[in-house]
C-alpha cells in the first residue's frame, strides 16, 4: 500500500514471517526536500486500531510543534525504571528509546509486549515495534497515545488476533454501531485533510497600506 500527503509518499507492507525478531509490518517514507529516509516495523499481533493511528496521521499535517512521547507516558502513568525506559501499569509493555551503542547504529525508539509470569519478568513475546531515529517525534507519540488509550477495542469472541490474556466481555455497542464507527473514520480524517490543504492554499490577507502623514506646509 503506498500512501500520500502534499509533501511525502510512504509505503506500508505487509510481510509475514517467522522468528523471534521477525516483523510482519514495514512502514516506510521516502526522502523528500529536507526530510530525510526513515521506516518503522511492527511485530505480528499489534492492535489494528495502534497501527491505523499511525497511518491515518501520516495524511494530516504535522502539528507544529512536535510532542514528547516520554510526557505522554508520564500522564498514562507509566512508570520509568532506573535505565529510563518506561514499563505499563500491568508490566507487559516496555518503551525505551535506545542510544547509539555496540549492538544500536543509530537511535531508536523501541517496543515490547511480554507476557508475565512468576518465574520471571519478561516472558514470552507477543509484538515489538521500532521506529527509526528519523521518524518524526509526533508519529512515535500517535504510537503511544494509541497503546496507552484505556478504552476497550471491539473485537469479535474468541478470535484469533486476541492474546489469550485479553479480558473479554460482552460490548454495549450494537453491531451497526461498531459497523458505522468503522466507517466514519476515514470521512473524518478525509474532511481533516481537506480542511487543512484549504488552509495553506488560501491566500493570504492583503497587506493594509497605510497613507504617511505628510508633514504641512511651511510659510
Amino acid at each position: 500500500m503506498v500512501m500520500t500527503s502534499p509533501n511525502h509518499r510512504y509505503s506500508l507492507r505487509f510481510t509475514p514471517e517467522s522468528g523471534y525478531m521477525s516483523a510482519w509490518w514495514h512502514l516506510t517514507s521516502e526522502p523528500f526536500g529536507a526530510e530525510p529516509y526513515w521506516y518503522a516495523a511492527v511485530g505480528e499481533l499489534v492492535p489494528a486500531e495502534v497501527l491505523a493511528a499511525v497511518t491515518d496521521a501520516l495524511v494530516i499535517p504535522p502539528p507544529a510543534a512536535q510532542p514528547d512521547p516520554w510526557q505522554t507516558l508520564d500522564a498514562a502513568g507509566w512508570a520509568r525504571d532506573d535505565s529510563g525506559a518506561a514499563r505499563s501499569t500491568d508490566g507487559m509493555c516496555t518503551i525505551e528509546h535506545r542510544p547509539v551503542s555496540e549492538r544500536h547504529d543509530t537511535p531508536e525508539w523501541h517496543i515490547e509486549t511480554h507476557e508475565t509470569n512468576f518465574h520471571e519478568l519478561g516472558g514470552r513475546r507477543i509484538w515489538h515495534a521500532h521506529f527509526h531515529q528519523n521518524v518524526p517525534a509526533h508519529l512515535v507519540n500517535v504510537f503511544v497515545t494509541a497503546l496507552t488509550d484505556t478504552a476497550p477495542l471491539q473485537r469479535g469472541m474468541h478470535e484469533p488476533t486476541a492474546h489469550y490474556r485479553a479480558v473479554q466481555e460482552p460490548s454495549p455497542l450494537s453491531p451497526q454501531q461498531v459497523v458505522d464507527a468503522h466507517t466514519d473514520r476515514p470521512k473524518a480524517i478525509t474532511a481533516r485533510v481537506r480542511a487543512a490543504r484549504r488552509r495553506q492554499t488560501k491566500p493570504a490577507p492583503a497587506p493594509v497600506h497605510t497613507r504617511t502623514a505628510q508633514p504641512a506646509a511651511r510659510r
